[in-house]
């Protein structure tokens, strides 16, 4: 803007020059220009310009560094809130949900929904509190720098908060079991899990890995999908809530694996959970 404004004038000198100073503007002349360019308006207005765009960019610096502490505040009560009542980062620290989930993958785990009465439902993939030690004799795994980033900000618990990870398989008031190595029944239907993982059978073909079980009301009976390779409820059957975990530790639902970015993708319930005769 400073060059077009000096360029105008400098046109507007010429144009003025030889006339006489009765005469006024020619058609298509800028009626704003005052007085003769080579007086002492020019210079000195156009050099107050200057500084005046100068001290309005040390204020707008000074600005900003005194709002920056109040913008960090902000940015982490919302980051605060997000992690409180919307969504939180976990890290997948095992193999016990194979395929469907990798050492070291991110989930964000919806924390809203339980907020509106929802629970969880069988097929959901869920992250909840150790409910009796089923970490007990486990190491804590030390947290990477990008971790520890996310947990500083509250998008991610600390690696002292003991969860788990499984997948829900039965909801207050059903009958699961397994017989043999053949498919998980549920209340008399047979499951079609092709999320299990390859060379696994859906039932382990062990003393824990054969059951019969009635899940109460208020609990969940969840399961890993790497069957032969997940501490699941199938085998905490001995300790105070008979292998069942109680819907009030349950963290939230899993809907997203957001990194690494090539394994990104949600986790939808199977359909072979949309069986009308698992309501009967």
């Amino acid at each position: 803007m400073g060059d077009a404004a000096v360029g105008a004038r400098s046109g507007g000198g010429d144009g003025w020059r030889g006339r006489s100073p009765e005469a006024g503007p020619q058609e298509g002349e800028d009626v704003t220009h005052g007085s003769d360019p080579e007086g002492s308006g020019g210079a000195p207005e156009e050099d107050g310009g200057q500084g005046s765009r100068r001290g309005s960019s040390n204020q707008q610096v000074r600005s900003f560094w005194k709002e920056l502490p109040l913008l960090v505040v902000i940015a982490l009560v919302l980051a605060l809130v997000i992690k409180t009542f919307l969504l939180q980062a976990f890290s997948i620290p095992s193999d016990s949900m194979q395929n469907t989930l990798q050492r070291g993958d991110r989930v964000l785990v919806d924390k809203l929904t339980p907020w509106f009465g929802a629970e969880p439902e069988r097929g959901e993939v869920i992250v909840f509190h150790d409910p009796d030690n089923w970490l007990a004799g486990q190491p804590v795994e030390e947290p990477n720098a990008f971790q520890k980033v996310l947990t500083w900000v509250g998008l991610m618990p600390s690696s002292e908060e003991r969860d788990l990870i499984k997948r829900v398989i039965g909801v207050g008031g059903d009958t699961v079991e397994c017989r043999g190595t053949g498919k998980v029944v549920v209340n008399g239907v047979a499951l079609d899990e092709p999320y299990v993982f390859p060379g696994n059978t859906p039932c382990s073909d062990d003393d824990a890995g054969q059951f019969k079980v009635k899940v109460p009301e208020g609990y969940l009976w969840v399961m890993g999908d790497h069957r032969q390779n997940s501490k699941d409820s199938r085998y905490n059957q001995e300790d105070a809530h008979k292998g069942m975990v109680p819907v009030d530790d349950v963290v939230g639902r899993a809907v997203v694996k957001a990194w690494p970015i090539d394994r990104w993708g949600t986790l939808p319930v199977p359909e072979t959970f949309d069986q009308p005769a698992l309501n009967k």
